[in-house]
């Protein structure tokens, strides 16, 4: 990996919702990620190779918590360590606040990501039952607590 991981701006909107596209049958408006992007609701770190934004994760920190709404790396770049480097700074934002906690949701056939959120210290929570509305899959719950994991 050669990119940085950045906090992405307005700015960023476009490359942001061309990659959100190419990784997602079902994927967020521009208004949702304007939520992010100017209002603040929550914080978008992204990489870019080459100038191309290549990954992002979206993030909610609230109080002493933090939950991962998003996390997507294009095709052509993953296995690289991506997903790896933006779990990393979210992370390090969370000890910078005071975070001790995170959650997320994942469909149950997202292999690759769920044997990463294991390595980071995720655990199995529970089920919700056919959570996403492009497939109808379950979505697993995780949980992280950064004292333990």
């Amino acid at each position: 990996m050669s990119g940085q991981v950045i906090q992405l701006k307005a700015s960023d909107l476009d490359d942001l919702i061309k990659l959100e596209k190419s990784c997602f049958d079902y994927h967020w408006s521009r208004d949702q990620f304007l939520m992010g992007l100017e209002r603040g609701v929550f914080k978008i770190l992204g990489v870019r190779e080459d100038a191309r934004l290549v990954g992002y994760i979206a993030i909610s920190l609230i109080e002493d918590e933090m939950e991962i709404l998003n996390l997507a790396v294009h095709t052509d770049y993953r296995k690289r360590g991506l997903a790896k480097a933006l779990l990393k700074r979210a992370f390090e934002i969370c000890t910078k606040k005071g975070i001790v906690k995170s959650f997320l949701d994942v469909k149950i056939s997202n292999t690759p990501a769920i044997d990463l959120y294991k390595k980071f210290g995720y655990v199995q929570v529970g089920v919700r039952k056919r959570y996403y509305p492009d497939t109808k899959e379950d979505a697993l719950l995780f949980r992280c607590d950064f004292a333990t994991g």
